[in-house]
């Protein structure tokens, strides 16, 4: 029972995250993908009723990580950004803290106590592994558009640097054909 319950959820799951992957979703398909995650959630939560005690609250826990993953994955889905992409990093990370959390209460005394911390351990870790990369896409993009401003500037200081030289050598013509070079000039250099 507890297999077939976890493969209808992991294929629920798979189905939601590909909603969530497509390029351009629509509000409808949102939507869709919402009632989706909705209905996979009450199915897996009510397939935990098999269980009793911890075994029940590890898999609710579960069915509840699942649920604001896919949540997550969505909202990547249909508004891509970094912010989405890092909130995904932290649902993972929050959904799997809990479930170790859960786990943890079958222990008990220092063993407990032992779980209960590397569970919030492997937690921040996971979080600040997703911070660093939010940071870092995003130092990264700063960085890009600063050396497109960059490189554009240079090739405007390029290009009237050009011209100048090019006017310049228009000076030892005379007349109609100097007032030809200088049009040249700028027409080739796009000055106005």
């Amino acid at each position: 029972m507890h297999k077939r319950h976890m493969t209808a959820v992991a294929a629920a799951i798979a189905f939601t995250f590909s909603v969530g992957a497509s390029a351009a979703m629509t509000k409808d398909e949102y939507k869709a993908g919402r009632d989706t995650i909705k209905a996979n959630y009450k199915t897996a939560k009510a397939g935990c009723d098999a269980f009793k005690a911890n075994a029940k609250d590890i898999c609710i826990a579960e069915a509840k990580g699942k649920e604001s993953i896919a949540k997550a994955e969505l909202e990547v889905g249909y508004k891509p950004s970094k912010k989405n992409r890092y909130n995904v990093s932290v649902a993972k990370a929050d959904a799997a803290y809990k479930v170790a959390n859960e786990k943890c209460d079958d222990k008990a005394g220092n063993d407990k106590d032992v779980c209960v911390k590397e569970a919030k351990a492997a937690r921040v870790f996971a979080k600040a592994d997703a911070t660093t990369a939010l940071k870092s896409a995003e130092a990264n993009q700063d960085a890009s558009e600063k050396t497109a401003a960059a490189r554009k500037d240079a090739a405007t200081d390029k290009r009237n640097a050009e011209y100048a030289v090019a006017k310049e050598k228009c000076d030892k013509l005379a007349d109609a054909a100097k007032t030809a070079c200088v049009k040249d000039a700028k027409v080739r250099f796009g000055q106005s």
